[in-house]
């Protein structure tokens, strides 16, 4: 039950994900106000033993800790011009919001700037879950910006799931949550590429899947040393050179036309193993095509 010991909270936003998270805090003895501009959408929560606000003034001043999960950062702006009042007095000052809504670490950046004129403290944050894996082991939030403001309320915002601060840069949680996220889709286009490559024989994706996941899971350990030749710059080919490569991956492309599909989901990989040969960096491993896609100075 909520009690004096548990830090009120507000969760503004009550899509599918606003919605576990003010449920995680409510079922961890917090005291939780919701708002949303569908108030229906808080009335299961309402009759768990949320408290329903009028507004986004009323939300925002019933806690020292504001959880904003919007669609976007317009809808945040707008959240602020409602709460925010006179730039000295209004209802933010004082309080620290924690910003969940997915975006740019230039829209962060510029967030917490705004944020600060109104005499707040500004955290933005990452959410790598999702909704049914918040307050489980599975989750695992990213936060940046005022660091202070983070260690004060870690406690509270580790309800949600594994909480870390990576930097006092407001923008660099949403930098690496959307890096995960390039991973992840990479991950799924060359899934998907496989199981339609194995349906074009009537292989089930279930029953190849069980197959593929050891497989995978053994690549995954390769990462960490491909990360120390990304950062050193000094690519090896550990046994499995570009030059090698670009035939095997020419061979995807073309068993792909064999059986009837294409290879659109994978083809861009094999051009940029292909420039990186030409470049004479054939002889490096497939870490290099890092260099590619990187900014240049």
């Amino acid at each position: 039950m909520a009690n004096e010991e548990h830090t009120p909270v507000t969760v503004i936003g009550l899509g599918l994900m606003g919605t576990a998270l003010a449920g995680a805090f409510l079922a961890a003895g917090h005291p939780t106000t919701v708002w949303n501009r569908s108030p229906q959408k808080a009335d299961a929560l309402v009759a768990r033993g949320a408290t329903r606000a009028g507004s986004v003034t009323e939300a925002v001043a019933a806690s020292p800790l504001v959880i904003v999960c919007v669609l976007d950062y317009d809808a945040v702006d707008e959240v602020l011009d409602a709460a925010s009042g006179d730039a000295a007095n209004g209802a933010l000052a004082g309080t620290t919001l924690v910003n969940l809504t997915n975006g740019t670490p230039q829209q962060a950046r510029a967030m917490a700037a705004r944020v600060a004129e109104r005499g707040a403290e500004y955290l933005d944050g990452g959410i790598m879950a999702v909704p049914q894996g918040i307050a489980t082991p599975a989750a695992l939030l990213l936060y940046s910006g005022a660091e202070a403001a983070f260690q004060r309320y870690e406690k509270e915002l580790s309800v949600l799931g594994a909480a870390v601060h990576v930097s006092p840069d407001p923008g660099l949680a949403s930098l690496q949550d959307l890096a995960m996220l390039s991973a992840m889709y990479g991950m799924f286009a060359g899934y998907f590429q496989a199981v339609a490559l194995v349906s074009t024989e009537g292989v089930p994706a279930t029953g190849f899947t069980s197959l593929l996941l050891p497989f995978l899971n053994a690549m995954v350990a390769n990462l960490p040393e491909a990360a120390r030749e990304i950062d050193s710059g000094e690519y090896t080919s550990a046994g499995s050179s570009l030059e090698m490569q670009v035939g095997a991956y020419r061979t995807l492309t073309q068993v792909a036309a064999d059986q009837g599909m294409n290879a659109e989901l994978i083809a861009p990989v094999l051009r940029l193993i292909e420039r990186r040969v030409a470049d004479g960096f054939g002889h490096q491993g497939l870490s290099s095509l890092v260099e590619l896609v990187k900014p240049t100075a």
